[in-house]
């Protein structure tokens, strides 16, 4: 008797920790828009970190851009955020899959930098070469130039 207790009461507790903490929102954001809506306020974060004077200038908060782009409301946004952290298991996917994003367009980020970088080498090196040539002409003639008055001074001279 005491092991069928033990049983039922093993069954109740397990069946009662599988009930949602949270509801289902009525108008639940579906979970790819979810994911696009949270890379783009994770690059918003980024931008606001690195330079917070950039978004300052804006007229409409950047997070209100970001929810009418995807035509949320803030409520909306917070319930179906709210739903989706309920479950560790979906929230975990939700923000693997962010920085998925996050580090693709780091490294095409890091490829466009680094292709600016290489043309920006080659036109100082070009440059570079540029006024050497023009210092190599520049040598011979002073040289000319002084060599020339040497020898007029030592004409003088004698």
């Amino acid at each position: 008797m005491k092991n069928f207790i033990l049983i039922v009461f093993v069954l109740f507790l397990s069946a009662s920790c599988k009930k949602d903490l949270v509801k289902e929102p009525k108008r639940l954001i579906e979970k790819e828009k979810m994911i696009d809506i949270m890379y783009n306020l994770s690059l918003l974060e980024a931008i606001r970190y690195q330079n917070p004077a950039s978004l300052d200038s804006m007229e409409v908060s950047p997070t209100k851009f970001i929810l009418q782009k995807y035509k949320v409301d803030s409520l909306q946004f917070a319930q179906s955020n709210m739903y989706y952290a309920a479950d560790y298991k979906s929230y975990k996917e939700i923000f693997d899959e962010v920085a998925k994003r996050l580090d693709k367009s780091k490294k095409k980020a890091d490829s466009l930098v680094k292709i600016e970088e290489k043309k920006a080498a080659a036109k100082a090196k070009k440059n570079k070469a540029a006024a050497v040539k023009k210092d190599s002409v520049k040598i011979p003639l002073r040289k000319i130039n002084i060599d020339s008055i040497k020898k007029r001074m030592q004409l003088k001279q004698k």
